[in-house]
C-alpha cells in the first residue's frame, strides 16, 4: 500500500499538500496577528475621539473582556517573555495558538519579526498535518465507518486520559505551596 493512500492523499503530491496547508496556516496566523493590531489601533482611536459610534464601544469592550481571559493572559505572558520564539512554538500547541498570535499583535511585535518567526512554525505544522494529522483524522473516520463501538471506545479512552490529566493539574494547584505532597515531588 502506498503511504500516501493511508492518509487519503494518494492523488495529491505531499509537497502540494504541505504547501497548501502552509499557506492556510500563515493566512490564519497573520490574520489573527493583524486583528490584535487592529484592536490596539481601534482602542486608541476610541480614546482619541469622543464621537465614535456606539457599536464600536461595545466591540472594544468585548475585546477587552477577551484579553482578560486566562488563555489570552497566558498568550500575552508568553509573547512578552519569549517574543518570536513563542510565535514559532505556538504552531505546535493546541488551544494557545490564537491567543499567542493575537497577543503578538496586541503587544505590537514588529511585523517582520512576527513573519520570520511564523515561517518555521507554520512549516512544521503543515508537515505534521499533511502526514500524521490527516492520517489520524482519516483513521478515526475509517474506524467509525467500520466499527462505531471501537471509535466510541477510543474516544472514551481519550476523554478519560484528558480528564485524569486535568484533575491531576487542578489538584496540584489546590495544594498549598508548603504541603508535603508538593515538596515530595520536587
Amino acid at each position: 500500500m502506498d503511504p500516501l493512500d493511508a492518509y487519503h492523499l494518494g492523488s495529491v503530491p505531499l509537497g502540494v499538500a504541505v504547501a497548501g496547508l502552509f499557506v492556510i496556516v500563515m493566512a490564519r496566523s497573520h490574520g489573527t496577528y493583524w486583528a490584535g493590531r487592529g484592536v490596539v489601533r481601534g482602542a486608541q482611536a476610541v480614546h482619541e475621539q469622543e464621537g465614535a459610534p456606539g457599536w464600536w464601544h461595545v466591540t472594544v469592550r468585548r475585546l477587552e473582556t477577551w484579553t482578560d481571559t486566562r488563555s489570552a493572559q497566558r498568550g500575552l505572558g508568553l509573547v512578552r517573555r519569549w517574543g518570536p520564539v513563542a510565535v514559532t512554538l505556538a504552531y505546535l500547541t493546541v488551544g494557545l495558538q490564537t491567543a499567542i498570535f493575537a497577543a503578538a499583535g496586541l503587544v505590537k511585535m514588529p511585523y517582520l519579526r512576527f513573519a520570520i518567526a511564523s515561517i518555521p512554525g507554520a512549516l512544521v505544522w503543515a508537515v505534521v498535518w499533511a502526514t500524521v494529522g490527516f492520517g489520524a483524522v482519516w483513521a478515526a473516520v475509517s474506524l467509525f465507518a467500520t466499527s462505531p463501538w471501537a471509535l466510541a471506545a477510543a474516544v472514551l479512552v481519550v476523554v478519560l486520559v484528558v480528564g485524569w490529566l486535568v484533575r491531576r493539574r487542578l489538584l496540584r494547584r489546590a495544594q498549598p505551596a508548603g504541603s508535603p505532597e508538593v515538596q515530595a515531588e520536587v
